[in-house]
């Protein structure tokens, strides 16, 4: 006897059609990924997603950039890179940056078995890696223009000092106009545009930690900007069910490992970091709405003032409760991907 599916049911095949399928006639989203790795697990699941994405043709990861000032960063980006059959995706660090303390699983980088690295990797310690305002200059230049897609999903440290870096050996342009020609798009995790548990004026931890940058960013980035607020993340949290059942393939996987480190299961960690990865790549798959245009403004203590522009080069994402069993079921997937040796570019 015939049964209905449910909308949920429903909504899952669309999410797995739409991850799977891509636009075969596209070229692949050119990416650089900026984050503060380190200070929670969701940036580590985000770096799984932007390789499961590769793997399938849908991205280019030039470059990643830390936020974080850690010597252990960069290793661990290495090292998940290298999980991930792609070693040699070149790493940039910050230099004076913020949260220098190690956190709870970069650490991982260090750990052995059998006298062998679990996690091999060849950057030893952030001191080996170039400074981010000079690697981000060197590979936006080799670009074609208005191509590149920045997932910045950390501080805005980074990308402030290459919006103030002056012309050098990559490029006679100084930093606004090497943006300005070479960028599609920032996509941003920032901020707040919802009242979030009660609270009308939240303060999203990317922004408070660097209010100045943050500030500029608003203030003066060159190009099209999304923002992707506290209140997306945390309306999609990441089952930690996927954790304990999706990642068996290997003995040790690092963003499982990261997970159980940062907060053990059952613990539904939010997927901030992830939902401005899955806009940067597939910003006309519906899995997102966006809102008006706009102006977003950062204050001094840190709050995301938005007001709508028609304008405006600002928008940030909204999640429907359809959009919402949608993606979540897509950064699952992509999430849990095992690495493909044969897939990658």
């Amino acid at each position: 006897m015939p049964t209905r599916l449910s909308r949920a049911a429903v909504l899952f095949f669309i999410a797995v059609l739409a991850v799977s399928s891509g636009n075969l006639s596209a070229e692949p989203v050119r990416l650089i990924f900026d984050t503060d790795m380190g200070n929670d697990v969701d940036d580590a699941l985000a770096l799984g997603v932007i390789h499961a994405l590769q793997s399938r043709g849908e991205c280019e990861l030039l470059a990643v950039t830390a936020t974080k000032d850690n010597d252990m960063c960069a290793p661990y980006l290495d090292a998940v890179n290298t999980f991930y059959g792609r070693g040699d995706i070149p790493i940039g660090v910050v230099k004076g940056g913020m949260t220098p303390e190690p956190g709870k699983f970069l650490p991982l980088t260090r750990q052995s078995d059998d006298g062998r690295l679990r996690y091999p990797h060849d950057l030893a310690s952030g001191k080996d890696a170039p400074e981010a305002t000079s690697l981000l200059r060197a590979i936006l230049s080799k670009q074609p223009d208005n191509s590149v897609v920045l997932a910045q999903v950390g501080f805005s440290t980074n990308f402030v000092r290459l919006l103030a870096s002056e012309s050098d050996q990559h490029s006679k342009l100084a930093g606004r106009e090497l943006i300005a020609r070479k960028v599609k798009v920032l996509s941003i995790m920032a901020g707040a545009f919802r009242t979030i548990r009660g609270n009308k004026h939240y303060l999203e931890y990317n922004v408070v930690k660097d209010i100045p940058s943050a500030k500029i960013i608003a203030k003066d980035w060159p190009t099209p900007i999304v923002y992707s607020g506290f209140e997306i993340g945390i309306a999609i949290p990441y089952p930690a069910t996927s954790i304990e059942r999706d990642f068996g393939y290997v003995k040790h996987h690092p963003l499982a490992e990261s997970y159980r480190l940062y907060n053990p299961p059952p613990h539904n960690r939010p997927t901030w970091d992830l939902t401005s990865v899955l806009y940067g790549v597939y910003p006309d798959r519906g899995f997102f709405n966006l809102s008006d245009p706009g102006q977003v403004t950062v204050e001094d203590d840190g709050f995301t003032r938005f007001a709508a522009d028609l304008n405006g080069k600002h928008r940030y994402l909204i999640a429907t409760p359809e959009q919402i069993i949608r993606v979540k079921e897509a950064l699952v997937q992509l999430s849990s991907q095992p690495p493909q040796a044969s897939g990658g570019r």
